[in-house]
Formats: C-alpha cells, structure tokens, sequence
C-alpha cells in the first residue's frame, strides 16, 4: 500500500519493449535506500515489483494488463516518473489510501496558474470513474495523492502547492498530456457493496446477486 506522497523524481534509463510487455529500467537515488528486489515501488502511481537493483538504478517488468490501463507505454528514456516506496508499517500516513492499481488514464485539459497555486483540469478516459471522484474527495494522480477541488461534468481539478509541483513529475505535464489516476478505494467497494451486497448468500448452490445492502442484511451480519 502506498500514501501518496512520492518521495523522488525518477529518470527512465531504457525501455524494453515486447509487444504490449514492457521492462522499465529507472534512475533513483532516495527510494533504493534499504530496496531489495522483490519489494514494491510505485511507478506513476502503479505498483510495480523490482525484478533488478543496482547502485543507482532498479528494473521493473509491465503487463500487457498494465500497459493497455496505464500511461507507462507512453514513457521514452529520459522521462521523469513519480516514485513511492511501499508504506512502511510504522510510517506515517501522510496522504490517503493508494492501492497502486490505476483504475485508467485521463488526459490534463486545463492547467491555470492562481496565486500561489497551480489548477490542473482532468478528464478520465473512462468516463465511468467519476462516479467516484467527489468534491473534497481524494484522488491519485500519476501517484499524487491530490484533493478534488470541483468537479463539472466529466472533468475534475485540483490544485497544487508550489512544494508538490517542486517535488513531483508533473511539474512537466499540461494540457493533451496523459496521467494516472486511482479513485478512492473507500468509494469502489462501498459501490461494489451497494451492487453485490447479496454475494455470499447461497440460494440452492448460487450466490444470490440481487438482494442488495438493506437494513435487514446489516442486521443479519451484525452491524446494527
């Protein structure tokens, strides 16, 4: 699990590429203090699996999944990604709950300067995803974990800090660019609920799909 709060600014060394699989071979310094392969880094906003680690440098491999939902098949070398190691258990949570698994991509529409800050107009691909995206809300874009500031229709924005424009890839980024983002997990399962909360409860050897979250059924489970 990660927070959202990325801890460096990588370099994409090389790019090998097999299809729709990729391995991604990226310059870091902070984030491979301590990195042994196997551990879980945050790439973009993705969970990505270290296959490789050297002085200054760690290697990871992308899906054909992976790479058909993320803006990862977009990289070339010399780009700059977002890095995030895995949250430690002991850590502090900074930011909110970011799973790594992008639910898609969508593409900055909008990018405004006000003041001190730096408005970014977002509209997902999958249009379907802003069910989730709520004023106040929480979101992760490329990694980011960022607020909802408003939302209009299919697009949503936020607003950046100078601290996190400084800190972040996306300082990079404007509009027709291409971006990362994962909608609360606390809203994705409250609607799965909502729409499979009779899963489980076996009517003649099949889970009956249809009766929904009822007052009935939070009594029957002992939530009220």
């Amino acid at each position: 699990m990660f927070t959202g709060l990325i801890e460096e600014i990588g370099t994409l060394l090389r790019v090998g590429r097999h299809g729709e699989a990729m391995t991604l071979t990226i310059g870091a310094s902070r984030i491979l203090e301590g990195a042994a392969v196997g551990d879980s880094i945050a790439v973009n906003g993705v969970c990505l699996t270290a296959t490789a680690i050297g002085g200054s440098s760690f290697t990871v491999d992308v899906t054909p999944q992976t790479y058909r939902h993320t803006n990862l098949g977009r990289l070339r070398p010399g780009g700059r990604v977002n890095l995030e190691r895995a949250m430690r258990a002991d850590g502090r949570f900074g930011g909110h709950i970011v799973q790594g698994h992008a639910d898609g991509t969508a593409t900055i529409v909008s990018r405004e300067n006000e003041a001190n800050a730096v408005n970014y107009g977002i509209r997902p691909t999958d249009a379907g995803l802003m069910r989730y995206i709520i004023p106040q809300g929480s979101v992760a874009v490329d990694g980011i974990s960022l607020t909802v500031a408003r939302v209009e229709g299919g697009t949503f924005y936020v607003s950046i800090i100078p601290h996190t424009l400084a800190e972040t890839a996306l300082q990079d980024k404007g509009p027709g660019d291409t971006v990362n983002i994962e909608t609360d997990i606390l809203g994705k399962y409250v609607d799965h609920l909502l729409r499979f909360g009779g899963a489980g409860r076996e009517t003649e050897g099949r889970a009956d799909r249809t009766g929904g979250v009822t007052a009935a059924f939070l009594a029957e489970h002992g939530f009220m």
